[in-house]
């Protein structure tokens, strides 16, 4: 049995970060896309492009809420400290 990879690469951990807000927050795939870009836009993943060792399924869990969180259409205006 092959053992599972430690790390996805930065496009798949982005693909997975948006996958997990459709499936957690039942939102439309466009509108999930619409805030994994605005956040990359803003910034937010590029320590994981730096380093992508961060970029796991459990990270990719922490990250699909910290968006939702701070991007989805009913997001406070200020953002919430980036996650550890």
């Amino acid at each position: 049995m092959a053992k599972p990879k430690p790390h996805m690469s930065y496009e798949e951990h982005l693909d997975e970060v948006t996958t997990q807000i459709t499936e957690i927050y039942t939102v439309e795939d466009d509108e999930a896309i619409r805030m994994v870009m605005a956040a990359q836009e803003d910034e937010y993943f590029s320590g994981h492009d730096d380093d992508p060792t961060i970029c796991t399924l459990e990270r990719a869990g922490i990250d699909a809420r910290w968006v939702f969180k701070n991007y989805s259409k009913n997001a406070p205006k200020k953002k919430a400290p980036k996650p550890g």
